[in-house]
């Protein structure tokens, strides 16, 4: 049973909503639902939900646009974002505005909750990786402290959303492995199948931004062409 887990529903059609909270709910959740787009901002605004799941198309207040502010928020908050618009197009820019996961209407509801369950167990495995491998990590310019998850270049703290955290985090603790999109995209991101690698490429395209001194040209992460990115920063001697 999960009593402790609280999940906002984000969503305006009342029989999924109702289908949504009755499985969910079989499964020891905490559920509330908004049906309308402003009201779920409001309510994701409160704070404290474990997880959220997301209509794209709302009255009001889109469901990209909350899950924008969702990550703009200080605390993580897995996203699973669902939609009758099943295009690539809308699945890869709900994954690089930060959604976890994408499912199309109409969709098995048992899926939806084996893929909540997912979320859950990814969060805490990481959580107990970090826990595990917590010593702050210090390369030539570049210190990533992964508990604190703050990351300081030239003793600067750098803004990164957590899923460029967690990017950088994995990258850096594989230094001069090359890892395919595919393989961060299932590493990072949790996903096991193939379709959303270009939102890998946006994610290290706004990781150089930040971190590089001259993104076009990337002394931390390289592209290796035909097989992937590694992450080359020689340690302090």
């Amino acid at each position: 049973m999960n009593h402790s887990k609280k999940l906002l529903i984000v969503e305006d059609d009342e029989n999924i909503a109702e289908l949504l909270q009755l499985h969910l709910r079989e499964e020891g959740y905490d559920i509330v639902h908004a049906a309308e787009g402003s009201q779920g901002l409001e309510l994701l605004k409160q704070g404290g939900w474990d997880a959220l799941i997301l209509d794209l198309m709302l009255p009001g207040v889109d469901g990209l646009e909350i899950c924008r502010h969702a990550r703009t928020m200080k605390r993580y908050t897995p996203i699973v974002m669902i939609s009758a618009r099943s295009s690539e197009t809308h699945r890869v820019l709900g994954l690089e505005l930060g959604a976890d996961d994408y499912l199309a209407k109409p969709f098995s509801m048992l899926e939806l909750v084996a893929r909540v369950k997912a979320l859950f167990r990814r969060q805490e495995a990481m959580s107990q990786n970090l826990l595990q491998d917590a010593g702050k990590l210090t390369f030539e310019r570049l210190a990533i402290d992964p508990l604190a998850r703050d990351v300081c270049l030239r003793e600067r703290s750098v803004e990164l959303t957590p899923r460029e955290f967690d990017l950088l985090w994995f990258f850096a603790r594989h230094p001069g492995k090359v890892f395919s999109r595919l393989n961060l995209l299932n590493q990072v991101w949790g996903y096991q199948h193939e379709g959303y690698e270009h939102t890998v490429n946006t994610h290290i395209n706004r990781l150089r931004i930040k971190i590089e001194d001259n993104p076009a040209e990337p002394e931390f992460i390289l592209t290796v062409w035909g097989k992937g990115y590694k992450f080359i920063a020689p340690r302090h001697e």
